[in-house]
């Protein structure tokens, strides 16, 4: 049961009526928030159970999980939007589904059947509705499935039993300013191997760029970009999210490699960047030495959606883009075409969005 109110949110747990605190959707930051629910599935003994909804926002595994000793798990991000007259957009979760299940391949973890996924993340954002963002806000309902190797196991081999779990919290943009232009610096470490897990959404991937992340921080940036692997002569990543770039001649390029995480937030851009602005669409390399070929650049991923890049920071120069206090026309329009469809106010391009029942 939800109850509502003008001051705040009211829901009832085990017959408490609590209180959160009033919240200003507009000054959201990407910080955790606990929600009402979450969705808890185990799987043992080579199959799932069917999973239910859960107030407890604690996971209760053994000391000796996979999980914690030798990263046996992954993770996905996506998001509920709220629509003009009040409904509720989930935004390409089928492909969320899918990379959770390569993901989940490459760890040598069980799939998680798409079925399965899809009740997951549609009963939590129904069980938390009162906690989508207002339409017209720019905040909304980020969603985490989490898939994690749990049982008693200590030797180095897949564990013998799985937790699949989702929750949600409402989530400002993740780059202070949102769509405004912020600088980032390329670094000198490496966030994935040639052929290690940079292509799968694994938690080993960011504790690695956490270091790098600090020391880009300290001098002042976003974040850093990340160089191959191998070369270290292109681009691929930017922070936690896919680069692109717009060339003089009208053309949207973003990097190609097999290990970067594919960002289904690119991919929709690429089709945006052909379908809906006419410009040449382009996965390829992106020489760092070769950022003076771009008049706009951004990064893009479904907790950053868009945020412009004013400029990179190279070790032999300082590459402003557009502009480092405005964002670029040809973004500008990518972020209106890419969120007017998320929040239904545009149509849908080829079944990208799935609408969530609210129920009372």
């Amino acid at each position: 049961m939800t109850i509502r109110k003008t001051s705040g949110i009211l829901w009832k747990i085990k017959g408490v009526v609590m209180m959160t605190q009033a919240i200003d959707w507009k000054s959201l930051g990407f910080e955790y928030i606990k929600t009402p629910y979450r969705f808890l599935a185990k799987w043992k003994d080579g199959q799932w159970n069917e999973g239910k909804l859960t107030e407890d926002n604690v996971l209760h595994i053994s000391e000796a999980s996979a999980a914690l000793h030798y990263g046996q798990q992954c993770f996905e991000g996506l998001k509920a939007y709220g629509r003009k007259d009040g409904g509720i957009n989930l935004f390409r979760p089928d492909e969320n589904s899918k990379r959770l299940n390569r993901s989940a391949e490459r760890l040598r973890m069980p799939e998680v059947p798409e079925a399965l996924f899809m009740k997951a993340v549609k009963s939590v954002v129904q069980a938390n509705r009162d906690f989508v963002p207002p339409y017209g806000t720019g905040a909304t309902l980020y969603i985490r499935p989490l898939l994690i190797g749990v049982g008693d196991t200590i030797g180095v081999k897949p564990a013998p039993e799985f937790i699949f779990t989702v929750f949600c919290m409402p989530v400002g943009p993740y780059f202070k300013g949102g769509l405004t232009p912020t600088n980032f610096i390329v670094s000198d470490y490496d966030r994935a191997a040639p052929k290690g897990t940079g292509a799968a959404k694994v938690g080993g991937n960011y504790a690695a760029s956490m270091l790098p992340g600090e020391e880009a921080h300290k001098h002042n940036f976003s974040d850093c970009i990340y160089l191959d692997p191998e070369t270290h002569t292109k681009i691929e990543e930017v922070g936690s999210a896919n680069f692109f770039g717009i060339t003089k001649d009208n053309e949207f390029i973003t990097p190609k490699s097999p290990s970067i995480l594919p960002s289904i937030t690119k991919y929709s851009l690429l089709y945006l960047a052909e379908h809906a602005l006419g410009l040449k669409a382009i996965e390829g390399d992106v020489y760092v030495n070769e950022l003076d070929h771009f008049v706009e650049a951004g990064a893009c991923g479904t907790a950053a959606v868009i945020s412009p890049i004013g400029a990179i920071q190279t070790k032999d120069a300082f590459h402003v883009f557009y502009s480092e206090t405005e964002v670029g026309p040809v973004t500008k329009s990518l972020y209106e075409n890419l969120t007017g469809i998320q929040c239904g106010d545009l149509p849908d391009p080829d079944s990208w969005i799935v609408d969530v029942p609210v129920e009372d």
